[in-house]
Formats: C-alpha cells, structure tokens, sequence
C-alpha cells in the first residue's frame, strides 16, 4: 500500500496539496457516492473503477495528513489474527479486492505516462 501511495503522491500530490485537504475529502465523499451507485445498478468492472477511484482519493488524503495507509490498515492485523475463518475469508476478500483496485490504478497510471 505504502508504494501506491507514493504512486498517487508523485502523479497527483502537488495538484491534490494545492487543493488542501477539505476539498480533498469532499472529493472523497463524491467518490464514495459514485461507488455507491456502481455498487447498486453498475457492473464489476464500474464498481472496480469506482473502488479504485476511492482508494487513489484515500491515499491523496493520507499523504495531504502525512499519513500511512499501510500503518492504518495494520490496525485490523489484530482482528484477522483473531477472527474465525468466515471472517478471514472476508478479509481475503477484501484485500483481493483492494488488490485488484490498486493494479486498475497502476495500470491507469503507466496508460498516462
């Protein structure tokens, strides 16, 4: 997480700073209802562009604070450890999912470049 971060911050971080980090998570409200609405009527290729969306906004903010995404995601290494296997699978889920986002990301990124 920690590299797509650095990824988000040199495409966007200069532009995503000048715009401070209210406007920055206004934008991030903004992405999450368009992934609300992929989630509800669109199709998994539009809800994998809508997550990865989110999660290039998220890493925008977490730079603008000075933040890591990869420390605050630690937070739930804890829970994983402790979770019985229905949950642990719903966390390899979601970090397929994340997985799969962040490449979209990556993958737009080089497609720029």
């Amino acid at each position: 997480m920690d590299e797509f971060q650095d990824v988000i911050a040199r495409t966007y971080g200069e532009r995503d700073q000048a715009r401070g980090t209210a406007a920055t998570v206004a934008w991030l409200c903004e992405e999450l209802g368009e992934l609300a609405q992929a989630v509800r009527k669109g199709t998994v290729d539009q809800q994998r562009h809508e997550l990865s969306d989110v999660l290039a906004c998220l890493a925008s903010l977490a730079h603008q604070l000075d933040l890591s995404l990869e420390d605050a995601a630690r937070r739930y290494d804890r829970l994983v450890e402790q979770s019985a296997e229905p949950q642990r699978t719903a966390y390899r889920r979601h970090a397929e999912l994340v997985r799969q986002a962040l490449a979209g990301c990556q993958a737009a990124d080089k497609s720029q470049t």
